[in-house]
């Protein structure tokens, strides 16, 4: 039996915290109109309850090459469909603990986004930010692959605009969702 396409290798090199997040708790978010794959319009600083919203670098395509070569062998890079995955699988799990949206946030464009919401069966929607407004604007970590300037791993929790928790950097990526349940049932 062939390993799935999406197990993460147990080598990968761990992001270290290099402080580009500490400024995010307590942070009231920019307002900044992201495009989900529902075809809405979302600015997390207007949502009100609690959300979740976990940024990834970029979702690959099936049978594609990945962006560089070496995209394995960056810190935090590899991981966004299994942590995805994570996020559709524990999504009831943290709707249970009063979590009233998920979602998924990357420079990718919302249709590149839809055709990975479909493919992987997400129950929440990704935001899409290709001109890095809210990225900028908020001033979230991000890294240089391949030509383009991709978000960091990192997970917020955010309430009525404001952030709470950051996860930061997240490593595994496919452990994110629980790291946020974790957190939420005070044992992180």
């Amino acid at each position: 039996m062939q390993p799935s396409p999406d197990a993460l290798p147990a080598d990968l090199p761990a992001p270290v915290d290099d402080g580009a997040a500490d400024h995010l708790r307590g942070m009231r978010l920019p307002d900044v109109a992201l495009t989900a794959t529902d075809g809405t319009t979302v600015s997390l600083a207007r949502l009100t309850g609690r959300t979740v919203a976990y940024a990834y670098p970029r979702t690959g395509e099936p049978g594609q090459p990945a962006l560089t070569p070496d995209w394995d062998a960056i810190p935090g890079a590899r991981g966004c469909t299994p942590q995805a995955c994570d996020f559709r699988d524990n999504h009831a799990a943290l709707r249970g603990r009063g979590v009233a949206q998920v979602y998924g946030l990357s420079t990718q464009t919302s249709v590149y986004q839809r055709e990975a919401a479909e493919r992987l069966r997400l129950t929440f929607p990704l935001l899409a930010d290709p001109h890095r407004a809210f990225t900028m604007a908020a001033r979230l970590p991000v890294f240089q692959a391949g030509g383009q300037v991709l978000m960091r791993r990192l997970t917020l929790v955010i309430d009525d605009g404001v952030v709470s928790q950051v996860f930061y950097p997240v490593f595994p990526a496919d452990r994110s969702a629980q790291q946020v349940i974790d957190w939420l049932d005070g044992s992180a």
